[in-house]
């Protein structure tokens, strides 16, 4: 019976997989005790992919939760940044003060901030404000979002109290005034439904309406619209964005303070971002889960650059826009371009999605190319796995997920199927 080889030696022959000494010593070990050395390689490969990697979104899902949602393009050298530095006077400043300046302008508000995620805004927000009387929100509203987020159970955790108005399908102006004037209330939530919708005999309250009440108007608009008529793109707004509440439009209606995530339609990096009253924002800053809940400097670095992009009113270059919004027929030049190189497959017209929770009814012509089987596995597969899906049988690579500049990756791709 062969001996097996030493843990070192085989650690030291998987060093070109490029994992560091200590993770090849872990993959050697398991490789030795499971009696697998001949796929000590493979499994050294295995542990790379456990770990963050680039990859090639081909599924249509522009905001993809599982891919890391808005796609982000974010890079810095290795300096200190005034991150809690007031340069004008030496002393410390608010790693809030800067890119809360930028997101207040963007969306037309006295004043904003940064926590974590939106789930994070919305627990800060209520904590901060709606604890010393009930909360009104719509029973068609109390929703559960993807991760099992549930606004009964923050609500819970903030501390407030939910007073529950309305029916399922239908709340008026009247529910809230009756909770305001019999159950204490002094905030409304309006919670933006997000991933479904209700159709049929509905009826909801609108901001403006709520506006009319003497109570503080809070607004969880979730996916991060900053403005209905996107002044950053050339010509009029998606027609797929039609109802879909925007930051700047809610707060004119008359909404308090309003609270939506970054990584979504904003088109930035994981953040949840608190806007309106300078008054509301101020006391969120202060309550203790604040400091709990704040986002380091590359997330808020990353949200300046973003921010920076809407006031040039330079869509292109935040990514999601320019993948949103590129023409159906470049989409179909590069699908043409891709079967032209790959004979197995066909150029085929597609729907992508915004996804994330965003918009869930609406879809975006889009074009790709069309393999016959299942072969996303294989595309998974490669040196930058390549995320597909799969649709009667087939294998759909939907372009307007994908950037430009990877076509010649999806070819080579596409083309290694085929080889022995």
């Amino acid at each position: 019976m062969e001996r097996p080889p030493s843990v070192d030696q085989l650690a030291r022959s998987l060093a070109p997989t490029g994992l560091p000494h200590p993770l090849t010593v872990e993959v050697a070990r398991e490789a030795i005790r499971t009696d697998r050395v001949a796929e000590a390689d493979a499994m050294a490969r295995s542990r790379i992919r456990r770990m963050l990697v680039p990859v090639i979104n081909a599924t249509g899902v522009l905001l993809h939760t599982n891919l890391g949602r808005a796609p982000l393009a974010y890079s810095g050298v290795a300096d200190y940044s005034n991150l809690e530095l007031d340069l004008a006077t030496g002393t410390r400043g608010s790693r809030q003060a800067a890119v809360g300046e930028l997101l207040a302008t963007a969306c037309g508000a006295e004043a904003a901030m940064v926590v974590n995620n939106c789930a994070s805004a919305v627990l800060l927000a209520l904590a901060a404000i709606g604890t010393d009387n009930g909360v009104a929100v719509s029973r068609g509203e109390l929703v559960e979002i993807g991760g099992a987020f549930r606004v009964p159970d923050v609500m819970a955790q903030s501390g407030a109290r939910l007073v529950e108005v309305g029916t399922t399908n239908r709340t008026r102006l009247a529910d809230y005034r009756q909770a305001v004037s019999v159950h204490d209330v002094a905030t409304v939530l309006k919670v933006h439904q997000s991933n479904y919708r209700i159709v049929g005999f509905v009826e909801e309250t609108t901001v403006a309406a709520l506006a009319t009440l003497e109570v503080d108007v809070l607004a969880d608009i979730g996916s991060g619209l900053l403005d209905a008529a996107c002044p950053w793109l050339d010509g009029p707004p998606p027609r797929w964005l039609d109802g879909e509440p925007a930051a700047r439009q809610t707060l004119e209606a008359g909404a308090d303070l309003i609270m939506f995530s970054g990584d979504k339609l904003f088109g930035g990096p994981q953040a949840g971002i608190i806007a309106g009253r300078q008054d509301l924002v101020a006391a969120c800053s202060r309550h203790p889960l604040a400091r709990a809940l704040r986002p380091g400097g590359l997330v808020l670095a990353a949200l300046q650059d973003t921010a920076l992009a809407y006031l040039r009113r330079d869509g292109l270059a935040i990514p999601f826009w320019r993948m949103a919004t590129t023409p159906i027929e470049e989409l179909l030049a590069r699908a043409g371009a891709i079967a032209g190189c790959v004979p197995a497959v066909a150029v085929v017209d597609t729907e992508a999605v915004p996804g994330g929770g965003t918009l869930p009814t609406v879809s975006i012509p889009s074009a790709g190319v069309r393999l016959e089987g299942d072969r996303t596995a294989e595309l998974r597969d490669g040196d930058r796995p390549i995320v597909a899906r799969v649709e009667d049988g087939a294998t759909i690579l939907d372009l307007r997920t994908v950037a430009e500049g990877d076509d010649a990756e999806l070819i080579d791709a596409l083309r290694g199927l085929d080889r022995p």
